[in-house]
């Protein structure tokens, strides 16, 4: 029972019989694929290679400018390896569990992750510390070989099958 602005009650109204269940039809969701781990089967190999990179990265930072630019070089590679291991893992829990999430989720993850780098980027930039320049060539080293390296795993894939 509701109340009115007068403190009168007025009964409440039954719903039509048609309301109360509908009828109408779920539509067909494609199958999931038997096998989901295909979604980060190349997660392993990426990660290795960010590792080389990594140490690649730090090698010749340490060479180029000593010890702070090797820790910002292999840092900027880091950064990358978390930044695309993290967006892998959401969207292939996304699309495991419903694929209409995909977009949402994709969209919130790359919000969260360019702000953090963003911030991160912003932060170092306007400290004096000596790494910081070293630390961008790593953010640029480490997009351009996951980038190549995605590529490379979805043609080698795509093409024995």
């Amino acid at each position: 029972m509701k109340k009115n602005a007068a403190d009168q009650v007025i009964p409440a109204q039954p719903l039509p019989e048609d309301k109360l269940e509908d009828d109408t039809p779920l539509p067909d969701l494609p199958p999931l694929p038997a096998d989901p781990r295909w979604r980060i089967e190349h997660l392993p190999f990426l990660t290795a290679f960010s590792i080389a990179l990594m140490i690649c990265a730090a090698s010749v930072g340490f060479f180029a400018d000593g010890g702070p630019a090797a820790v910002g070089a292999a840092a900027g590679v880091a950064i990358v390896t978390v930044s695309f291991t993290m967006s892998t893992l959401v969207l292939a829990w996304a699309d495991t569990v419903r694929p209409a999430l995909l977009m949402p989720l994709g969209l919130m993850t790359y919000v969260v992750k360019y702000s953090l780098l963003g911030v991160i980027l912003a932060f170092v930039i306007s400290s004096e510390w000596p790494g910081r320049l070293a630390m961008g060539w790593g953010v640029v080293a480490g997009v351009l070989g996951w980038t190549a390296v995605q590529i490379w795993w979805v043609a080698r894939t795509s093409l024995s099958k």
